[in-house]
């Protein structure tokens, strides 16, 4: 896939098949999003591949996390987050390395991991398969950070579930640059 093509045809895919993904495309993926830009070179981003009981390991720590928070929380609400991570056959974590481990900026860190999501997101896509970049509640929580052996003060940017498009996928409409951008002369 020509990758003006891949820009402008990529998108955020919610509902996919639960066919497992092979670790050799999931690592070819990997492998894609470590090419992003980074200030000094110091490969901020960690990644955490969860697929079968990982998954699974993952929806209960969230649970058990919102009934920390809210101990009112009923059963039904519990299993939502229970089941979360099983939406895909594969969810990626994406942190950025905390504040004060590199002689990079926070700023640039996270922005350096952000460019490595996208260019992950651009790979699933450029080998037909689906994902969506989410965060939520899930993305700011101590405890799932600590679940994933990261510090509370690192920024975990999202959670990529990714598999195959349940549905042939369409070209997504997206407006022009034109209104959000100031040329100076």
């Amino acid at each position: 896939m020509e990758i003006f093509e891949a820009i402008h045809t990529r998108q955020s895919i919610g509902q996919v098949k639960p066919d497992a993904v092979p670790r050799e495309l999931i690592e070819k993926i990997l492998t894609a999003a470590v090419q992003a830009p980074n200030h000094y070179q110091v490969r901020p981003w960690r990644f955490a591949v969860m697929t079968g009981a990982g998954r699974e390991k993952l929806g209960e720590v969230m649970a058990q996390s919102t009934k920390a928070a809210h101990p009112e929380a009923t059963e039904e609400e519990l299993q939502k987050d229970r089941v979360k991570p099983l939406r895909a056959p594969v969810v990626i974590a994406v942190a950025a390395d905390k504040p004060g481990l590199t002689k990079a900026k926070e700023i640039e860190n996270v922005c350096a991991t952000a460019a490595a999501v996208q260019n992950l997101l651009l790979a699933v896509h450029a080998l037909g398969l689906a994902a969506m970049w989410r965060t939520g509640p899930s993305a700011t929580d101590p405890a799932i950070k600590h679940f994933f052996g990261w510090e509370p003060d690192q920024h975990l940017i999202g959670f990529v579930y990714l598999g195959y498009p349940q549905h042939e996928l369409t070209p997504p409409a997206r407006p022009s640059f034109e209104d959000r951008t100031a040329w100076m002369e």
